[in-house]
């Protein structure tokens, strides 16, 4: 008897199956046994131990977010660079200027930003 084209797909259809029954259990496990006592105090909006001050609908300022998609952008470096470190000695000197040419972009990225002064807070 042959073995079966699907068989090795099955332990990642089992772990879907498994973790689509979770997603749909959950909330509904939380809805039902949760507790339902909803107060004042329960209601306000909580931080570190601080007092909330002002509406938590406030606008932000645009440097927040600009700071956030360059965090986002050199966080992606990184993933992109640990398939490389892992696989540099296979690579060789190709490799290596390959990301030596992703890391200039990034830098010249960097100091777009850096003289445009997205990084100021204070401004």
């Amino acid at each position: 008897m042959s073995p079966s084209p699907v068989g090795p797909y099955l332990p990642l259809a089992v772990t879907l199956l498994v973790s689509g029954l979770m997603a749909a259990a959950l909330p509904v496990l939380a809805h039902f046994l949760g507790p339902r006592r909803a107060s004042k105090v329960k209601s306000e909006s909580f931080e570190c131990g601080s007092v909330s001050e002002g509406s938590a609908r406030q606008r932000f300022a645009v440097k927040f977010y600009v700071v956030a998609l360059l965090f986002i952008v050199f966080d992606i470096e990184t993933v992109f660079l640990y398939p490389w470190a892992v696989n540099f000695k296979a690579l060789g000197w190709f490799g290596y200027a390959e990301v030596a040419a992703f890391a200039a972009t990034l830098l010249v990225g960097l100091a777009y930003v850096w003289k445009k002064g997205a990084l100021e807070w204070e401004t």
